[in-house]
């Protein structure tokens, strides 16, 4: 089973330092959090200037990394390199690390934090990496996996969040994992222990409405609902900055997609597995199907994608803003 950011943080709280570690994949949130970790906790912050290094992978060559992980530390256990950006070191330079790591320094700790692609497994640097020290991989969190993750990071600091609330973050913030992290630690010093994240909290102290968000216009399409539609539209258009239309679109588009896979659905009792959604939200999306057909739907999905042409100025719009744009859109899905 692959390590998690807590575990790893575990060993290295126990002092049981390895000589090298590779914090890579898909999600820069959890190398972010072990890379701080490393940086901020495991030298003694009287003794950085001594036995800290932090390179960029852009500004040094392997060789260099490899001579300074051999510098005996001045009074801490180990002397840490961190190597940020390890991506952007030469592929061939890789090998030095290789034969370093046959007799690597007692003393000396390497991290490299490699961004947005993997070290080939194949390579003799990785296999030498996997056998003397830590691989780190975190994976991406894809967008229908963040409510259900943010849920999980509110309890792992001793709070809970509802389905909606978390929903409503999800839905506003993106799968910017950093980001919604930033914005949680603003509500737990407002928390009793144990309390709960609510909607109006979300509201009041993050800036999301909850009546006019993307979430909630997603369920007045599902209604044909109108007079909804139209508030969220126009609160929409008055609020460009906060509500980009290139965010909601691929958000409607998903939206419509998982309404086409409860349609095809043998067995409803599986929707909220298959959609990736609370259990308490299954009734929305039964409701929506019930309201557009597979052939609407597919009509809905060709209307986001001249509306996304026409605000990219790929089709000629004139000077229609973004705001009326989605007011035709949405005027066509729910009509």
């Amino acid at each position: 089973m692959a390590m998690t950011d807590k575990q790893l943080i575990a060993d290295l709280k126990a002092g049981n330092f390895k000589p090298v570690y590779l914090l890579t994949g898909e999600e820069n949130h959890y190398i972010d959090v072990v890379s701080d970790y490393f940086e901020n906790e495991v030298v003694d912050a009287s003794m950085k200037d001594f036995d800290l290094t932090v390179m960029y992978g852009r500004d040094v060559d392997m060789a260099t990394v490899v001579s300074d992980a051999k510098r005996y530390p001045m009074m801490s256990p180990i002397h840490l390199v961190l190597v940020k950006e390890a991506q952007d070191i030469d592929t061939r330079q890789w090998e030095t690390l290789a034969e370093y790591l046959k007799h690597p320094s007692e003393k000396g700790v390497i991290v490299f934090c490699y961004r947005h692609k993997k070290l080939d497994k194949r390579t003799a640097a990785y296999k030498a990496i996997a056998s003397a020290g830590v691989v780190y991989e975190s994976a991406k969190v894809w967008d229908n996996q963040v409510p259900g993750w943010i849920k999980s990071e509110v309890a792992s600091n001793g709070f809970t969040i509802g389905d909606t609330a978390a929903v409503l973050i999800a839905e506003s913030l993106g799968a910017d994992l950093g980001k919604i992290v930033n914005e949680l630690k603003k509500l737990y010093p407002l928390l009793p222990a144990g309390g709960a994240i609510t909607e109006d909290l979300v509201e009041q102290q993050i800036g999301i409405s909850k009546e006019y968000n993307i979430f909630e216009l997603q369920k007045a399409i599902g209604r044909r609902d109108p007079v909804m539609c139209n508030r969220i539209i126009n609160y929409f258009a008055a609020n460009p900055k906060k509500n980009p239309i290139q965010m909601m679109l691929p958000v409607l588009y998903g939206y419509f997609l998982k309404i086409m896979f409860y349609h095809q659905l043998e067995n409803k009792s599986d929707a909220a597995k298959v959609l990736g959604v609370a259990p308490s939200f299954v009734k929305d999306y039964a409701q929506a199907a019930a309201n557009y057909s597979l052939g609407k739907l597919a009509s809905c999905i060709g209307y986001l994608y001249e509306t996304d042409l026409r605000s990219k100025g790929v089709r000629n719009s004139g000077n229609v803003t973004d705001g009326e744009l989605m007011k035709e859109l949405i005027f066509k899905v729910i009509h």
